[in-house]
């Protein structure tokens, strides 16, 4: 059942980042480019929790798991800092 859940988040974090890609090619808004990559890394931060707990049981991928997580997020702030100039 966990396994489920955490591929329909993966899912729909990719899919929140395609349309928000394709909101930016339309509308050329940069913080839509922003958040697409902050959604885009949530999807592979998802996809690599999936691995995890499922796949690799003896390897432990905490640490990309919270890497790939603070790089998104820190994307998403920096865009946000940056279009606020």
């Amino acid at each position: 059942m966990a396994e489920g859940i955490y591929l329909l988040c993966a899912l729909t974090s990719a899919a929140c980042a395609v349309l928000l890609l394709r909101g930016y090619r339309r509308t050329q808004a940069r913080l839509l480019f922003w958040s697409a990559l902050c959604f885009g890394g949530l999807a592979l931060n998802n996809v690599f929790v999936l691995a995890d707990l499922t796949a690799f049981g003896e390897v432990d991928l905490s640490l990309l798991r919270s890497a790939t997580a603070l790089g998104s997020m820190a994307t998403l702030v920096f865009g946000l800092v940056w279009e606020a100039k």
